[in-house]
């Protein structure tokens, strides 16, 4: 059910070594890099996870693509570098897609993103990430990249106060709040961390950081959940953590315990809530930014894309497992509400 448009207007994401073999090679710099000189223009994908874990943001990638007139598998092709849990497997991953001599180098989180950039100053980069790009040195400026890098800031960090806000007035008589963080992911984790802990500060919340890196260590922190009796968890908008979305409501479920979400992935999944700029739309403006720079584009005076909405998601069914009665001042501000 939709409900009111909930609008932000903003001014302007087991270690697997390489798991997946590139789709295509470029003939050379010159075809890689100039689709008029290219059959068949390739772009690299440099995305941490698993495909099967992140289908829909695929899906979303190559329909921007294909908004702008390229198709994989047709008149371009896409070579994904997967990893799992490996951190220290991003400039390798980067190498060898720069060493491919791509068109394009796309890269979904910080690490990813930081790793392009230092794997190369000529082949065009466009980041998909949660973090000020400029704080992180990947661009000069939002409205003037002026490099090779450009790309999508979800502005996951900047929304951490409202989230914890959010889930503060659906658990309102909570002490006790964890918040999971990803500490491989170090910039996202300390921004996420030093932001909630401030607002919790104001709410008169006690907060718990938990580290979580893998699949086991989700499994660990929600046993440090339940016996610290934590009331409710902030889960970090990354990648990693929408990749597990469905380990993590599973828990969630099994231990009683309210959770916000950074997307709408989430609360579909049966997450109880979510608030976040939407991941699809970011993988689709990905997608599109890399097919204008396939045509020609510099990604130099592209501008970073920043998101014009911001979604709130809350499944009722999922609150109903929970015994939680959603208020209804909060109900009022959902873009969509799951029954």
């Amino acid at each position: 059910m939709t409900r009111r448009d909930f609008i932000l207007l903003i001014g302007g994401s087991a270690a697997w070594p390489i798991t997946a073999p590139l789709a295509a090679r470029a003939q050379s710099a010159d075809t890689a890099t100039n689709p008029a000189k290219s059959a068949v223009p390739v772009i690299g994908f440099l995305h941490r996870g698993l495909a099967g874990a992140n289908e829909s943001l695929l899906g979303a990638f190559q329909e921007g693509l294909k908004q702008s007139g390229y198709v994989d598998g047709e008149n371009v092709a896409i070579a994904y570098q997967w990893t799992n849990d490996a951190s220290d497997q991003w400039q390798a991953l980067a190498g060898e897609l720069v060493r491919s001599q791509v068109g394009v180098l796309v890269a979904a989180g910080h690490d990813p993103a930081l790793a392009a950039k230092a794997a190369t100053n000529t082949i065009p980069v466009v980041f998909i990430i949660g973090e000020d790009p400029v704080k992180l040195g990947l661009v000069a400026s939002l409205a003037r990249p002026g490099g090779n890098v450009t790309g999508v800031d979800i502005i996951t960090s900047e929304l951490t106060a409202k989230r914890l806000a959010l889930l503060r007035a659906l658990v309102p008589d909570a002490t006790h709040a964890a918040v999971l963080v990803d500490p491989s992911d170090a910039a996202n984790a300390e921004a996420t961390v030093s932001s909630a802990e401030t607002a919790a500060h104001w709410m008169g919340l006690q907060m718990r950081v938990l580290n979580a890196g893998t699949a086991d260590e989700i499994d660990a922190a929600f046993e440090t959940i339940k016996n610290e009796r934590l009331e409710a968890l902030y889960v970090e908008a990354i990648p990693f953590f929408n990749a597990q979305r469905v380990q993590l409501i599973n828990l969630a479920e099994s231990y009683s315990v309210p959770a916000i979400y950074g997307g709408r992935q989430a609360p579909e999944s049966g997450g109880l809530m979510s608030y976040g700029a939407s991941l699809g739309d970011a993988y689709r403006q990905a997608g599109a930014y890399a097919a204008r720079i396939l045509k020609g584009e510099s990604p130099a005076d592209m501008p970073v894309v920043r998101p014009a909405k911001v979604e709130l998601v809350i499944n009722l069914k999922a609150a109903k497992k929970l015994g939680i009665a959603v208020p209804p001042d909060l109900l009022a501000q959902a873009n969509d509400v799951i029954e």
